[in-house]
């Protein structure tokens, strides 16, 4: 597998671990039934979450050849995650200059991580 294809897979596991995590935490506020169960949701989120990032991290490092640059990678897949979460689940707009510039930087990140050597 080229590095750039274990940078997509790990990029790819990461913002499925940003997706479970984003339910995680705010299924809440999302939908009623889930705002007095916390052990529920971190029981059924929590440990697929998990693998998803670990899964991510070793893919993001085999490509890469460092822990920063999956930390990184991590880091901006939940930038473009949880946006569009936010925004098409709880209606919060992800179009205001400070949540535009943050995704634009979360992009330059990880260019730099893929194309800086």
């Amino acid at each position: 597998m080229e590095n750039f294809q274990k940078v997509a897979l790990g990029f790819a596991f990461f913002c499925g671990g940003g997706t479970l995590t984003w339910f995680l935490n705010n299924s809440q506020f999302t939908w009623d039934w889930w705002k007095d169960k916390p052990l529920l949701a971190a029981g059924i989120y929590a440990i697929p979450a998990g693998l998803l990032y670990w899964y991510g991290t070793k893919y993001a490092y085999a490509g890469l050849g460092e822990v920063w640059g999956a930390r990184f990678m991590a880091f901006s897949a939940s930038y473009v995650v949880f946006p569009v979460l936010t925004y098409f689940l709880l209606k919060e707009s992800m179009f205001t200059m400070k949540t535009m510039l943050c995704v634009m930087l979360s992009v330059c990140i990880v260019l730099i991580q893929l194309f800086w050597k």
